[in-house]
C-alpha cells in the first residue's frame, strides 16, 4: 500500500473483538468510553454478526463470540483463559481522569490506577465486563515530539 493510499483512510489498523453478549458490550463501550455505534448488523438468536464502533479517527469492530466464522477456531475470549489477554487496546483521550471515573462507575475492573506517565499525560488500565484489556491515556503517539 502506498503512503498516499494509507493516508486516505481514517485508520488502517482496526482491532476486532468478540463478546459473549455483544449487544451489552456495545452499550457499555458507548456509555463508558464514548464510542459511537457506526454500524451494527444483527445475527441470529440475538447475536451481533458484525459491528463497527468509532471514537475520534479510530474504530474497533466486534461481533458475538458464538459466531462460527472461519476465524472462530483461532480466537478465545478472556473468560476462557483466566481473564488474560494476548493484546490490549489503547485509546487516546483528552481527559483520562473523566474516563477513569466513568469506568469505575460502570464497574470496570481497574488493573492500573490513574497516574501521570513518564512519557506524558495521565493513563489507566482496566478490563471491560468480559475481560478485554483496555489502556486509556492522554499520551498521543502521533503528536510531534
Amino acid at each position: 500500500m502506498s503512503e498516499t493510499l494509507a493516508k486516505s483512510y481514517k485508520s488502517t489498523i482496526i482491532p476486532a473483538l468478540r463478546y459473549r453478549d455483544a449487544h451489552a458490550a456495545i452499550a457499555w463501550l458507548v456509555r463508558v468510553f464514548g464510542f459511537t455505534a457506526q454500524a451494527v448488523f444483527d445475527g441470529p438468536d440475538n447475536t451481533v454478526a458484525h459491528a463497527q464502533l468509532v471514537l475520534g479517527n479510530g474504530m474497533i469492530m466486534l461481533g458475538s463470540a458464538s459466531n462460527q466464522g472461519e476465524m472462530a477456531k483461532f480466537m478465545v475470549e478472556p473468560g476462557e483463559i483466566g481473564r488474560r489477554s494476548t493484546a490490549s487496546i489503547y485509546l487516546v483521550v483528552e481527559d483520562a481522569a473523566a474516563l477513569y471515573e466513568n469506568a469505575k462507575a460502570a464497574n470496570a475492573e481497574i488493573i492500573g490506577e490513574l497516574r501521570e506517565m513518564d512519557y506524558g499525560g495521565k493513563a489507566f488500565n482496566c478490563l471491560d465486563p468480559e475481560g478485554h484489556l483496555w489502556s486509556i491515556g492522554e499520551y498521543d503517539p502521533w503528536a510531534p515530539a
